[in-house]
């Protein structure tokens, strides 16, 4: 574990209420550790159930108000359930992240309608359904922050990678377009997107999969990055970590560029 994710907070976000999607491994995990060592309230949702019971047990053990849920992002009445007991539990919401999300490399001649429509769902239509929910309970509440995780996919066309171009591109948009609403409604709900690079998560690493190779397929992939390396998950949460709290007051609709330069080339 990095020295990063295992500091002791000082309390950016102390006493605030948070729900993350995809908590239980890459960036929501990351995000997860460093909300709760600054003292948010976190429910960390996942589908994988083991690792996401798994890491707020170790989040409880260190003293932490934590607690996982089993999250389809895709599910509208899924989002109620876990909002609704969020807000029974601890009496309101002030943080969500839209963390949860695949990449999948689907050549744009051989991609079925399928495939393309399960990677929108869950990349775009999750993040949709989970800022509906969330505002719902922060416009009773008095309003929070919500942050989506979309991709330097989201900002360049990759090739193939369409689908996931495309669903981070309109996370990108409907982010901008739900905090604008959010704005003119008076809710106090401010809602920006986050656009990583290429980050050392199991997302990323999985297509390294011949150790042969992997050491070539891994520096030429770092060396689409000007800064020379790959992003690393706490850094994110870093990012993440000042959208959360009342230091981003003044932010809301904006984009998040945390690349190493890639998108700048």
């Amino acid at each position: 574990m990095s020295t990063e994710s295992t500091k002791t907070g000082s309390g950016r976000v102390g006493g605030k209420i948070a729900v993350i999607s995809g908590g239980a491994s890459g960036i929501g995990l990351a995000t997860a550790e460093r909300l709760a060592r600054e003292g948010a309230k976190v429910a960390i949702t996942d589908v994988d159930v083991a690792n996401g019971e798994a890491l707020a047990d170790r989040l409880t053990a260190e003293g932490h108000d934590v607690f996982f849920m089993k999250l389809d992002v895709v599910d509208p009445a899924s989002w109620a359930a876990v909002v609704d007991t969020v807000v029974e539990r601890w009496g309101g919401l002030d943080i969500l992240l839209n963390s949860a999300g695949i990449g999948r490399v689907y050549p744009l001649l051989e991609m079925t309608l399928e495939e393309w429509r399960h990677t929108n769902a869950i990349n775009l239509d999750g993040t949709f359904l989970g800022t509906q929910a969330a505002a719902r309970a922060m416009s009773v509440s008095g309003g929070g922050s919500i942050i989506n995780i979309s991709s330097v996919a989201g900002l360049v066309g990759l090739p193939t990678a369409s689908a996931y171009s495309a669903s981070k591109g309109g996370v990108k948009l409907f982010t901008k377009a739900a905090a604008l609403e959010c704005a003119n409604m008076k809710l106090n709900i401010r809602i920006n997107s986050v656009h990583p690079g290429y980050i050392e998560t199991p997302m990323v690493m999985r297509r390294f999969k011949d150790v042969e190779a992997e050491a070539a397929d891994v520096q030429a992939l770092k060396d689409q990055h000007p800064i020379g390396r790959l992003g690393q998950r706490d850094e994110v949460a870093s990012m993440i970590l000042y959208l959360a709290s009342d230091e981003s007051a003044f932010v809301t609709g904006a984009e998040f560029v945390i690349d190493g330069g890639y998108s700048a080339q």
